[in-house]
């Protein structure tokens, strides 16, 4: 293998020295956090914090159903979080 180096502060062993980081695979995510919402018309949604993951559904069960199989479309096996952490926003609206 050629290695072309455009520093001249590193040299070809700091290389050697280097290549088992750039090899290291990518560590699955631990948690993946869910922020769920009432939606406007009727049922819930759910969009992922920091991935492009969104579902929505009747009850809140349902939504549970589609938040698995979204995160399990979304992630291979080997990359999928650990936890999924399903954070409720609800707005309300007082007149004072």
């Amino acid at each position: 293998m050629q290695v072309i180096l455009s520093s001249p502060l590193i040299t070809t062993s700091d290389f050697d020295r280097i290549q088992p980081i750039i090899d290291l695979e990518i560590v699955p995510m631990k948690e993946l956090i869910f922020l769920v919402e009432e939606a406007p018309e009727g049922g819930y949604t759910a969009r992922a914090l920091g991935e492009s993951i969104f579902t929505e559904a009747d009850t809140l069960m349902d939504l549970r159903t589609q938040i698995r199989d979204a995160v399990n479309c979304h992630f291979e096996e080997s990359t999928q979080p650990k936890v999924v952490r399903l954070h409720f926003v609800k707005e309300e609206m007082m007149v004072i």
